[in-house]
């Protein structure tokens, strides 16, 4: 099957884009809380999904957040103590670029961490998002698909360009051989984590374009559908004429092509 090409995925995700402006707008006005998980396998698109997103939008009020491992002052912490810092505040959306689930799956997959720390995540992360979205947060959580034949042609694009080099880390190359235990991995937390106040939402990643405007699609239809007018801004004329700079900057660059 072939992949949407960039023309059209273009032209289909602007007028979305304008959409998420409409939404951030409301979610400033009413002081709603949403926070957005975004999983899934290496390569799968998150980060370019986010920044889809988050492109048009305030980053002082639409953040993206990608943790670090843990220092040692956390890792001694309450497991979901670093990321409680990080949702979000009235008014706020808040894009997880990997979130709490990294226990199920890559520490997991990994060994970063036992066998009973991770059934004891698996047991506490329903209550603990049941207690978000009693409170009144929006969660909605992702994890975006990716085939292994795909994944691997994303590896070796990442290899090769030396503008995406730094997204192959060795924990990615290790991982590469642990695909089935990803997926086995992704079933167990489905099973324990797929409540119906935070349900999973899968997305097909093989075309990366055509999952973001599936993804972003059905992140517009989840809230709410209200409009919150815009105010016009005024500008009024100018006194006097328009000022001009006066002190020294950079030269252009040499024969470069100007309109």
């Amino acid at each position: 099957m072939g992949h949407v090409k960039r023309k059209d995925y273009e032209a289909a995700v602007e007028p979305m884009q304008r959409e998420l402006v409409g939404l951030a707008r409301w979610v400033q006005a009413t002081g709603a809380r949403i926070a957005v998980i975004f999983e899934g396998r290496d390569t799968a698109g998150k980060g370019g999904a986010i920044e889809a997103i988050r492109q048009h939008l305030n980053p002082r009020q639409v953040r993206h957040v990608a943790l670090a491992k843990p220092t040692e002052a956390e890792a001694g912490q309450w497991y979901f103590q670093r990321y409680v810092a990080q949702l979000p505040g009235a008014g706020e959306i808040v894009l997880f670029d990997r979130s709490w689930y990294n226990r199920a799956g890559v520490e997991k997959v990994m060994g970063f961490a036992s066998d009973e720390q991770v059934e004891s995540f698996l047991r506490a992360a329903p209550v603990f998002e049941k207690l978000l979205t009693d409170d009144g947060v929006i969660l909605i959580k992702y994890w975006l698909t990716c085939d292994q034949k795909e994944q691997e042609e994303r590896f070796a694009e990442r290899r090769e360009d030396v503008l995406k080099g730094w997204k192959l880390s060795p924990i990615d190359v290790a991982a590469r051989e642990r695909y089935d235990d990803y997926t086995q991995a992704r079933e167990a937390m489905l099973r324990a984590t797929h409540t119906a106040n935070a349900p999973w939402t899968l997305v097909d990643f093989n075309d990366q374009k055509l999952g973001r405007l599936t993804l972003i699609r059905d992140f517009l239809d989840r809230v709410p559908d209200k409009t919150v007018r815009e105010d016009a801004v005024e500008l009024a004329p100018l006194k006097g004429k328009p000022a001009k700079e006066h002190y020294k900057v950079l030269d252009p660059i040499p024969d470069f092509p100007i309109d």
